[in-house]
């Protein structure tokens, strides 16, 4: 139990005054760096490939040592063990796992399959929001101003529906099919305008400048609510900290 209770502390709490915890992030850090280093490549070759391996064992071992300490983590005892793989984080750790497995297998050739693979490897990007303690205060953030947030999300769903559904009845020629008319009106709802696809119709110009108005403040509202949170969080932490 004290071996296991230690061998969390290592890996899931971030603190400050544990040499070897901190060393242990740093070296996590490092190598997730390391695994990033191929993809930045088209071609691959043997060190890529031993860089791969590393990585891979080392994600796994970190996996293992987590699972094993679940119940530190989550304190629902044995029950622990059966939530922990389904976590966020440990979903992520678990998709900078497998995708290696299926590239190295023999069955998975098709040169889209290895590009989805390759893909999915990006994912190992991920594992440094575990060691920002700034990513910590945020995702607090998150779950404290969840229900404005979820309200926020539902207002934006209803709005591109709306929206959607209204241009593509104004301008039924412009819009191959609904999904079309959904993908515009989630641009302009953010504002972006990638100009792929446009209405040409008076009635559909006037529907896109009121979307887009509309956008700026619906985009404006979760990231005012994360920022005011966010300042909260931290000017508690300081509280704390005197």
């Amino acid at each position: 139990m004290k071996l296991r209770k230690r061998l969390f502390e290592i890996v899931d709490i971030p603190s400050g005054n544990d040499v070897v915890s901190s060393v242990y992030d740093y070296f996590m850090i490092v190598v997730i760096l390391a695994s990033l280093v191929p993809l930045a490549f088209k071609q691959t070759n043997a060190a890529f490939i031993t860089i791969e391996k590393v990585t891979v064992a080392i994600f796994i071992l970190d996996y293992v040592m987590r699972l094993l300490t679940a119940d530190f983590k989550l304190g629902k005892g044995c029950v622990s063990f059966i939530l922990y793989p389904f976590t966020f984080m440990a979903l992520i750790d678990l998709m900078c796992i497998l995708p290696s497995f299926t590239a190295l297998s023999s069955g998975f050739k098709v040169l889209k399959v290895i590009r989805l693979v390759r893909a999915l490897r990006v994912f190992r990007a991920a594992k440094m929001l575990r060691y920002s303690k700034s990513f910590v205060i945020i995702s607090d953030v998150i779950k404290e101003q969840k229900s404005p947030l979820i309200a926020v999300c539902i207002l934006a769903l209803t709005y591109i529906l709306i929206s959607a559904l209204v241009v593509f009845n104004v301008e039924p020629d412009t819009f191959e099919d609904f999904f079309e008319a959904i993908y515009w009106a989630t641009v302009s709802l953010t504002t972006v305008g990638y100009g792929d696809i446009y209405p040409v119709s008076t009635a559909g110009r006037i529907i896109t400048m009121l979307s887009s108005l509309f956008g700026i403040a619906v985009i404006a509202l979760p990231a005012g609510i994360i920022t005011a949170g966010f300042m909260d969080k931290l000017q508690k932490i300081k509280g704390e900290g005197r």
